[in-house]
């Protein structure tokens, strides 16, 4: 019997394929033989989850350097080398960004060669990220279209040109990465939602948004220490995402400060649960993670819950991040989730 389990995106990569234990690595090769390790490391990122009973497997954002500028590679109307130093995440921090110099446009697919070696080798559900629209643009300095609505409607429709070939080639679940929402709130309200539903319209797969509080770098641990005990960021943007298109929604819950009752604002949508703490190495044990599925199940029907992990895991250890999924899974056995054939159906 399989439980309804999966992982938020990201996976360590494999020291021969680029630096290890960073969020940004460079790569190790170049070339045909960078694409050829890409390959190589997308089957073992999948092979890993597989090993170890994951429902819904992700390719691992293996061949990605970075979640949203792993994308951006693709399109027209970025320039990599004008970077212009802004604040992000609301001047949480700031970063030297790419700029937008001209109109976006998706002039080729960007991860479809990962996606169909991660569906030949993935055997039941698949999963693929890609960065959300408010996301990308709080990400980039705007020299074109000045406005932050009209830049993320126009990375919505790149996305859903991207989308719809991932789906033609087997991708069961499309996830949009959005950590932004957890900070504009007004932005969600008046333009966030309708930019995923944008992306999303027509796509014949399951929709999943996630949205996390961050990690991985000093300023996202520093604003997380000034958040106070409850983290209720989720309370003001669960209402809105109720009325998306998505099907499930993907929030942190295990090791956070998130009051589990924001849970109960989030109606009609399947929970992907974040068991699994990334902030830290500590293994949870299948007991701590049964506790924070039947904690969560207080306030979302058990039936619609799945077990995941809070955020990717890119920047651990290979063999802390295996033993966590085995953790995640044995807590969902644990709980006794959903457990149904493992269909592709039911991710």
């Amino acid at each position: 019997m399989g439980y309804r389990t999966t992982i938020a995106g990201s996976l360590p990569k494999p020291g021969w394929l680029a630096e290890t234990g960073k969020l940004w690595p460079q790569w190790r090769l170049d070339g045909a033989d960078l694409a050829q390790a890409k390959r190589d490391a997308t089957i073992l990122a999948v092979s890993e989850q597989t090993q170890a009973g994951i429902a819904c497997c992700s390719d691992g954002e293996a061949a990605r350097v970075h979640f949203v500028h792993g994308f951006l590679e693709g399109l027209e109307g970025i320039d990599p080398a004008a970077k212009v130093r802004r604040g992000i995440r609301n001047d949480r921090y700031e970063a030297d960004c790419p700029s937008i110099v001209g109109e976006i446009r998706r002039a080729r697919p960007v991860h479809l060669d990962e996606a169909r070696v991660a569906r030949a080798f993935a055997p039941g559900a698949l999963k693929f990220t890609l960065p959300g629209p408010m996301t990308i643009v709080d990400t980039l300095y705007d020299g074109y279209y000045r406005d932050r609505k009209r830049a993320a409607f126009a990375f919505a429709d790149a996305l859903n040109a991207e989308m719809r070939d991932l789906v033609a080639a087997g991708v069961d679940t499309i996830q949009l990465d959005e950590p932004a929402f957890n900070v504009f709130f007004d932005e969600v309200e008046a333009w966030g939602i309708d930019a995923i539903d944008r992306a999303f319209d027509g796509i014949a797969a399951r929709k999943a948004v996630h949205v996390c509080y961050g990690y991985g770098i000093e300023a996202n641990i520093a604003w997380k220490r000034e958040l106070g005990d409850a983290w209720d960021q989720y309370a003001h943007i669960f209402p809105f995402l109720s009325r998306s298109s998505a099907d499930e929604i993907s929030i942190e819950l295990a090791g956070s400060r998130v009051p589990p009752g924001v849970l109960a604002r989030l109606t009609g949508k399947d929970v992907a649960v974040g068991v699994i703490d990334v902030a830290t190495d500590a293994i949870e044990t299948p007991e701590q993670v049964a506790a924070t599925i039947d904690l969560a199940a207080q306030y979302v029907p058990r039936e619609r819950i799945i077990a995941s992990t809070n955020c990717g895991m890119a920047p651990m250890a290979r063999d802390v991040a295996n033993a966590k999924l085995a953790a995640l899974v044995a807590g969902a056995r644990r709980a006794g989730i959903s457990p149904d054939s493992g269909g592709r159906d039911r991710a």
